[in-house]
């Protein structure tokens, strides 16, 4: 893999719109829900908000984002890298947990269908901890939600 740069980014860029439709395709496959409904890119731009690209040689790769739910938590949206296997992902995560910290907040939340098995690796594998369904997935049994302290 080439040289790895993270860049603050608007949700509404033309190459977070793609990585973006990208993931909310894939999914649609693995779940049976996109996601779309669960993400409106204006909750990541604003005060304590961020959400960021990150390019390599082939151009745009992966995406993420975290959003403001209170003073001492923010949640983590629409994680995704085109390359599973070379560390993207977890780049994209680090860079985000970062960004978080100087916000100030204590702590990051974020949910997956459980179908996404994947994904649920990806978390436990950086130090997320399972937690009781938060806020619109509180009644949604295949939904699975994580924390971490920063």
């Amino acid at each position: 893999m080439s040289s790895l740069e993270i860049r603050n980014a608007s949700a509404e860029g033309s190459d977070a719109k793609e990585l973006i439709d990208e993931l909310s395709d894939f999914l649609g496959r693995v779940t049976g829900r996109s996601g779309r409904a669960n993400f409106d890119a204006s909750d990541v731009e604003g005060p304590r908000a961020a959400f960021v690209v990150a390019y390599d040689a082939r151009g745009p790769v992966g995406c993420g984002g975290i959003r403001p739910l209170g003073d001492d938590v923010a949640e983590v949206k629409r994680i995704y890298s085109r390359w599973h296997g070379e560390g993207i992902g977890g780049k994209v995560l680090a860079a985000l947990e970062t960004r978080a910290r100087a916000f100030g907040y204590g702590r990051l939340v974020v949910e997956t269908g459980r179908p996404n098995k994947g994904a649920v690796r990806f978390y436990l594998a950086r130090g997320y901890v399972e937690r009781e369904n938060y806020g619109r997935y509180r009644e949604r049994p295949e939904s699975v939600c994580f924390e971490k302290g920063l």
